[in-house]
């Protein structure tokens, strides 16, 4: 098991800020989350922590690895899945699995009980070429592979983007698995729904952390009341509530558009009758209030 300690790193290509100042720890046999969207900077945070980018500014240190300085004993000890399958496809799921355990100067028998939760869902198919391979078992293969040597740090890149939900699913229950054999987990993923499913997590936006804490922590840190609002026609709804002279803010979320107010009635039906009232006219709405979810945390602390 390892920690991780970052301090003030910053990263920049050319005017852009990739990473502004950021410092984080995370602690020995914790799965780790950093959620954001495309651009948030995560991809160039796990690369500066598998020494593969180097930062502008400020430390890692891995246990008691300084990634900067010993790039060789750190890679001994990281598993990493890019989030773009990088494995060989004209080799067979075996032949992968055989050449990345000899990399690391071991083999598939020697720590088969690790990877066996994941790898005998596609063991029967060794023989198949990783090229023709689906989205699911490409990303079972690829988690074998970055296991196949026992690191103590697995390190992920938004590793179920393009899979079908079924999959996600799985892909998860495995790394519950996996953490459980006393390996820390950090991964990054674009979908507020995983959140929930990590120790704790890094909420990121344009290179900044907004917010670190357990998912149930940071729903509870959510103050304002929120109201979710449907309509037929959503586009019009969205117009109409940003018309709204007591609205504070409106995000459209799947069917339905979430907004808080600046109002704060002790009594909160007051909140939903005066809403009510100046939507009558427009078209049928329903409306209620709802518990927020990780992305109106996300949507939040983005407006602050």
């Amino acid at each position: 098991m390892v920690n991780i300690e970052v301090t003030d790193l910053t990263k920049k290509y050319g005017k852009v800020t990739a990473l502004d100042n950021i410092s984080f720890g995370v602690n020995k046999n914790e799965l780790f989350g950093f959620i954001g969207p495309d651009g948030a900077g995560k991809t160039t945070l796990l690369r500066i922590l598998l020494s593969l980018l180097l930062p502008d500014e400020g430390s890692v240190q891995v246990g008691e690895i300084n990634v900067l300085k010993d790039i060789f004993k750190l890679r001994k000890i990281i598993g990493y899945m890019p989030g773009r399958f990088s494995l060989y496809e004209d080799l067979s799921i075996e032949e992968n699995l055989n050449f990345f355990a000899r990399v690391f100067n071991t083999s598939i028998s020697e720590n088969y009980e690790l990877i066996k939760p994941i790898y005998s869902q596609i063991e029967k198919f060794k023989d198949r070429k990783a090229g023709d391979l689906s989205g699911g078992m490409k990303q079972k293969l690829a988690l074998s592979c970055a296991l196949i040597h026992k690191p103590k740090l697995l390190v992920l890149d938004e590793p179920t983007t393009g899979v079908d939900a079924v999959s996600r699913a799985e892909f998860w229950e495995n790394l519950k698995k996996i953490q459980k054999k006393d390996i820390t987990i950090v991964v990054s993923t674009p979908y507020m729904d995983e959140a929930s499913l990590c120790d704790r997590v890094a909420l990121m936006q344009s290179g900044k952390i907004l917010s670190i804490n357990s998912p149930e922590n940071i729903v509870n840190e959510f103050k304002q009341r929120l109201i979710a609002v449907k309509a037929e026609n959503t586009y019009q709804l969205i117009n109409d509530l940003r018309k709204y002279e007591l609205s504070r803010t409106v995000f459209p979320f799947g069917e339905s558009v979430h907004l808080t107010l600046t109002t704060d009635f002790p009594d909160k039906q007051k909140d939903l009758d005066a809403l009510a009232n100046y939507l009558k006219n427009k078209q049928d709405t329903e409306i209620s209030y709802i518990t927020p979810n990780i992305e109106d945390c996300f949507m939040e602390l983005m407006e602050n």
